[in-house]
């Protein structure tokens, strides 16, 4: 289980390197061929940072809104209550607020920018058709989101994926509408070549950026796995119910796109056309994984 996160640790670390690298390449991309410096880079930076930032401090209540998450006491449902109670002393981390989502589908998530402002939701469906210690793994995986600051990184990722975006569309606008560029000074088909890198760039880079964030996603399931399992010291719970999630038929329908990747399965499964484009990893790996930890 140790060396199960310390490797996702290292993935998820050089695949933030890896954007990071193609965003430095985008830099030295519109400093060589347009003479604009950095200033659309760092226009495209700060954008994308105030923009995350106002959603980093609200994206938890609209998640729990928008999936119909009903907020519990102790006296709502004691078995649930307690369970997590009883996680969060052994993982030492405070309790976060818990919330039911009245729905047959079987599914959980966790929400919350820092351990101090954490919620996590559990469909009734999910509390229904779990055993004991099969339930125990699916809220320790949850919890182990919330202790491993995955929202945080998430918040992070998606800052990347805005600049790539953003920088994208400023290219292509500026040799649209007749930017100046050093290769037209070069050139008099400098300008028709850029714009069709341009095209190329404005298709292919958001793309890619999405490609990496899911590939970051899905590394922090395999962690959150791991460090759950590694808080009930029983691998085999959260294998079953990985088991039990995979082969229910009801949808979430209250999940979204924008919503998805909180979940501990993906809600969206029989509406994914790829699993390249998917927000977990097969949960015939997750489970394989969980029983080699055994």
């Amino acid at each position: 289980m140790y060396q199960q996160i310390e490797s996702n640790k290292r993935k998820t670390w050089l695949l933030i390197s890896i954007f990071i690298l193609v965003i430095a390449s985008i830099g030295w991309f519109l400093d060589y061929y347009m003479d604009a410096g950095y200033g659309i880079l760092i226009f495209a930076l700060v954008l994308s940072i105030v923009m995350s930032v106002t959603s980093y401090y609200k994206s938890d209540k609209i998640a729990l809104f928008s999936t119909g998450a009903k907020e519990i006491q102790k006296d709502d449902s004691p078995y649930v209550y307690r369970m997590v109670e009883n996680l969060c002393i052994t993982s030492g981390i405070p309790m976060p607020k818990v919330h039911i989502i009245n729905s047959q589908a079987m599914n959980a998530f966790a929400t919350g920018r820092d351990p101090e402002h954490a919620s996590i939701a559990l469909t009734s469906g999910i509390i229904e058709a779990l055993e004991n210690e099969e339930l125990e793994g699916v809220i320790a995986h949850e919890l182990s989101h919330i202790k491993n600051y995955d929202i945080r990184l998430m918040t992070i990722v998606v800052v990347l994926v805005g600049i790539i975006a953003l920088v994208g569309d400023f290219f292509l606008r500026w040799n649209f509408f007749g930017g100046h560029s050093r290769s037209s000074n070069d050139n008099k088909g400098g300008n028709g070549i850029i714009l069709i890198i341009g095209i190329i760039f404005i298709l292919l880079s958001p793309i890619i950026a999405e490609i990496i964030k899911l590939a970051i996603s899905r590394k922090r399931e395999y962690m959150a796995d791991a460090s759950g399992s590694l808080l009930t010291r029983y691998p085999e719970g959260l294998a079953r119910a990985l088991e039990k999630i995979n082969q229910s038929p009801a949808e979430l329908k209250t999940a979204s796109t924008a919503t998805a990747h909180l979940f501990i399965s993906n809600p969206l499964k029989k509406k994914t056309l790829s699993r390249l484009f998917s927000t977990h990893p097969p949960s015939e790996d997750r489970i394989k994984k969980l029983r080699e930890m055994a």
